[in-house]
């Protein structure tokens, strides 16, 4: 399964900014050794339910440290027999816009 998601504590920077808290968030992912990447708006990850779902819930732990309120925004795509799609579901629609 593939999860994205975006994780945002209430308060953050004197800016609004929640860069800080985003960064926590952003390093349980990357050591938890799922395959992974980071855009501006989501985190995505990738493996096993309950791995991911672990690694969820100990992201949004970190980033809402110090924090009396977390937003969460996660979406999941669930296609079981299927490995390895973070780059391969990107990889097919850039093929498909070669072809065009």
């Amino acid at each position: 399964m593939i999860v994205a998601f975006s994780v945002s504590p209430s308060g953050g920077e004197p800016d609004g900014g929640v860069s800080e808290a985003v960064a926590r968030a952003v390093k349980v992912v990357r050591d938890s050794g799922l395959p992974n990447s980071t855009n501006a708006m989501f985190t995505n990850i990738e493996g096993e339910w309950d791995e991911v779902m672990d690694v969820v819930k100990r992201a949004v732990e970190a980033a809402g440290e110090g924090s009396a309120r977390v937003g969460l925004v996660l979406k999941a795509d669930i296609r079981p027999g299927f490995e390895d799609q973070l780059e391969a579901k990107v990889d097919r629609v850039e093929a498909h816009l070669r072809e065009s």
